[in-house]
Formats: structure tokens, sequence, C-alpha cells
């Protein structure tokens, strides 16, 4: 036993290990799009009792603050306006909507990404997928937060570049230090799509300046018209405002990108005892009924145009009457919803992973690990405000954004589950080995197996106690911001290539490609 933990532990040192394990070892273990589903906090007769009180909620309650566009779409399709002059939608209705539904859909990777991280979205297949537009981002050097700015979208977008397990790209930050609507968003855009060609996610601030993304969109990935022929791009925004009640300016934006055909991202976030009944099951009700009015609205303009079931139900600390991201609760319903979606047989997204801590300590992980667990097991098509988030969807962290990089690829491992066939329980191996020479490090059957059945973490301290100090006795913030420092001090993508000249010459672009070459 001694001369295998000699030859295990030695090497000099850790950030040896770390190189001879990037060279050998890559992340073949896991991969997006692996199978949910197996947890499954609703039983059949839970679902079912759901799915009937959120169709009695739609037809008999309805939904307030329609505006006339929107009843020209849809009332000549078999929505009625009901005595309190509420849009109702009949349980017939619906039911026909849903069996005609698109059950999934495809976001496509640009450049040399494209085929190899393409998202296929449909129920239960997991993706990882940055959102949340916080307002600040986290010094780790001072544990203080400031205004995040158009700079802070790149540096994000740059850093999930370069980390595997994050699949999605996401607007992470608000750039506050752009305060027009078309140049904000225009802005935000360009940064993103210059910081990474990974599929992406945004909303925007006026349903105007659709056409003008889907220009600088085709810029980015060929030419004119190349983005509708493969769009690498979904967007929507928060339609509904609980409860039961339209967002016009999301609800404008999501009736444009369902007459274009395109994707419709959405979220619907009741707070239960908020906006929402303080019961779970109430607010499950809710968000249901919700979500399925956008579906149905979808539908009706452009019958099986893709949709994302977006129900996303919040938690409220009735203490206080603040949005809790990392409760026991919070995971629980979250969960559900996904299951919601995935017995319409409709590809799902959730937010989860945000805690409620303001720096990556103790709480933070154990917040992370049960929302982030939880919404992957129960098969979240896509797990959104994944990377970075802390302070309750307030804040985003650089030092986060890898540590939830690594949890993801630990929680996509636990997705893929145990092979069991005659090769893998390795009969003949162990009986090989146990014979001689009494271990299996060295043996071809554990060398082939060592890059596709383990995954090795960066950041996660597997050391000796004795290492671990004589190392510097770093934690886990520390090896973080060794990590995001050495991916951001040294790349510095602008993916638009000899398109940049052109959309700075369309676009009133903030960033210089001089600012973009050296750190922020």
């Amino acid at each position: 036993m001694a001369e295998v933990r000699t030859r295990r532990r030695g090497g000099g040192g850790r950030a040896a290990r770390i190189k001879v394990q990037e060279a050998t070892t890559g992340n073949e273990a896991v991969r997006g799009g692996l199978s949910g589903g197996r947890y499954r906090p609703l039983s059949q007769v839970d679902i079912e009792n759901i799915h009937n009180a959120a169709l009695t909620v739609l037809e008999r309650t309805g939904i307030s603050d329609q505006f006339p566009e929107l009843l020209e779409l849809v009332l000549p399709k078999g929505a009625v306006m009901n005595e309190h002059n509420r849009l109702c939608f009949p349980r017939a209705l619906i039911e026909d909507i849903l069996a005609g539904a698109g059950t999934e859909f495809y976001v496509y990777a640009r450049g040399e990404r494209e085929g190899k991280d393409d998202m296929h979205c449909t129920a239960e297949s997991v993706y990882f997928a940055n959102s949340g537009t916080a307002v600040t981002t986290f010094d780790s050097e001072t544990k203080s937060y400031r205004h995040s700015v158009l700079r802070d979208v790149y540096d994000f977008t740059r850093l999930v570049d370069r980390l595997e397990n994050i699949h999605m790209l996401g607007d992470t930050v608000l750039a506050t230090d752009v305060t027009d609507d078309l140049s904000h968003d225009m802005n935000t855009i360009y940064a993103m799509l210059a910081g990474s060609q990974k599929p992406a996610c945004l909303t925007f601030r006026n349903r105007s300046h659709i056409p003008h993304a889907i220009r600088m969109f085709d810029l980015a990935q060929g030419g004119e018209g190349s983005f509708m022929k493969k769009p690498s791009v979904i967007f929507g925004g928060c339609p509904m405002v609980s409860p039961l009640r339209i967002g016009k300016e999301n609800m404008e934006i999501m009736i444009d990108t369902a007459k274009l055909g395109l994707t419709v991202d959405l979220a619907v976030p009741p707070q239960a005892g908020a906006t929402a009944p303080a019961t779970l099951a109430g607010t499950l009700v809710q968000t249901v009924a919700e979500t399925l009015a956008c579906v149905a609205i979808v539908n009706l303009i452009t019958p099986g145009c893709p949709i994302c079931f977006a129900a996303w139900p919040f938690i409220t600390d009735l203490r206080s009457g603040s949005f809790t991201g990392g409760s026991g609760e919070q995971a629980l319903i979250a969960a559900a919803a996904v299951q919601m979606g995935t017995f319409y047989n409709l590809p799902t997204s959730v937010g989860a992973g945000m805690t409620d801590a303001k720096i990556p300590d103790a709480q933070y992980g154990l917040e992370k690990a049960l929302t982030f667990t939880l919404a992957a097991r129960a098969g979240a098509n896509r797990l959104c405000e994944f990377g970075g988030m802390i302070g309750s969807l307030m804040g985003c962290s650089f030092e986060s954004m890898v540590i939830d990089d690594e949890a993801g690829g630990m929680i996509l491992r636990s997705l893929r589950g145990i092979e069991v066939t005659d090769e893998t329980m390795a009969v003949d191996i162990i009986h090989k080995c146990a014979i001689d020479p009494g271990h299996f490090l060295g043996n071809p059957h554990t060398l082939n197996y060592m890059t596709s059945e383990f995954i090795y973490p960066e950041l996660m301290d597997r050391e000796r106690t004795d290492t671990w100090e004589n190392e510097g006795k770093t934690d886990l913030l520390d090896r973080a911001r060794d990590k995001a420092n050495s991916i951001l001090d040294t790349h510095f993508p602008n993916y638009f290539g000899a398109a940049d000249a052109q959309v700075r010459e369309e676009f009133s672009i903030v960033m210089s490609t001089e600012d973009m070459a050296r750190r922020g």
C-alpha cells in the first residue's frame, strides 16, 4: 500500500500535477445534453391535478392588461374575453395547442464550435446556460460589489468561452454605463458575440431592436440571411407580470419572435407568498397557468413555433418579503416546474444556482449544489442563471463562474450514471489484478477508462493535508481567482474577425479594439 501511495502522490507539486493532467486527460466523461428526469418530486396524480387546476385558472380567471394588437391575434383563433374583461383560454383550446406544440429546437454554435457545441433542446436534455443580468460585479480582493459595466459583459463572456461545462452564453451582467436603450442592446450583443462563439440567449429593451440585432447576428455568423438559417441566439424576456398580468414590452418581443418563427425564450417568475400563493402547490398552479398562456399565444400566432416552457417559480422569505434563491423550497419547486414542462413534452428552462450567499463560501456551496443538482436531475433542458451568480441574483463573480463550471462537470457526471456491461464490470480484470500485482494502477483497462469514466477537477482540493499546508493553504476562492485571472489575462478574442470593421461602422460600439486587447 505504501508503494502505491508514493506513486500516486509524487510529481512535483500541485501545479505540476495539473499541467500533466491537462495534457493527458480531457473532458471526455461528460458533455452537454445528457438526459435528466430521474428526480420526480410530483406523483402522476399531482401532475394531473396541477395541470387541471392551471387550465381552470386560464379558462375562468384569465389574464389582464391585454392590448389591442394581442387581442387581434388571439381572439379570432379561440381565445375569449370574460365578464371581468380578462383574456381567457378555453380548456379545449389549450389541449389542442399542446397536442401540436413544437417539442424541440436547436441553438447553433458559430465558427469552429459549430456542430461540436450546438444545442439540441428537448425535454430532459440538460445544458447549463448563463443569464441573470446582475447589476453588480463582485471584487474578490476587496470582497465588495461595484456597478457592472459593458466591459464586464465582454469579460464574463470570454471567461465562459474557456469553460467547457457552461454551454450557453447569456447577458450575465447589465452594462450600467450604456444608458441609451438601442446602444445598450447593441453593445451588449456585440460584447457577447465578440467574446465567444457558443450558443447564446438574451433579451432586448424594445421590440424595434430585433431587426438591428439580427443584422449583427448575420455579420457575426457569415453574412446576410445566415442567422435565420441556423439561429445561434434565442431571445425573449418576461412577458407575464404575476399575478396573471401581461408585461407589454416583453410580450411585444414574444409576438415578434413568434412571427419570425424563431425559438421563443421566456421566463415566468412569480414569487410564492408575494405575487403567487404561499403554498408551493398554489404557486405551481399559477406559474403553469401563466406559462401555458405564453405557449398558447405563441402557437396561435405561429402553430408549432418552438417555445421554451420556462416556468420559474421563486420563493419569498416571508419574514422580510425578499426573494431567496438558494432555499430548499426553491430547489424543490424549480424541479417540480421542470417536471410539469416534461409532462407537456416541451423543452424547459429554470433558474438554478441563485444562491443568497454574498461570497463563495460554505452557504454558497450548499445552496448551489442543492439547486443545481435537483434541477438537473429533474431534467431541466436549460439550467439558467448558472455561472457565477451570487447575492440573490444581484451580483456576478468571475471566481464563482469557474467554480460553477467545475461543479457543472460533477453534476453532469452524476446524470450520465453508470454503464453496466461485461467490459465495465471487469470480472476478468478483477481476477487478474487481485492475484498479481494486487492493484489496478497501470493496467490497460484502467488507462483505457481513465479519461472517460472520471472527472478531474482543477479547483477542488484532493490533496493530503500536509501537501495543502506546504503549498500555501489555499482555499477554493484563492484557486478560483487564480484560474479566472489566468484566462482573463491571456484570452482576448474578437470572433467578429474581418466583419468587425463593418459592425463598428453600422453600430455605435463603445469598446475600442485596443481596449478589448488588454485586461480591463
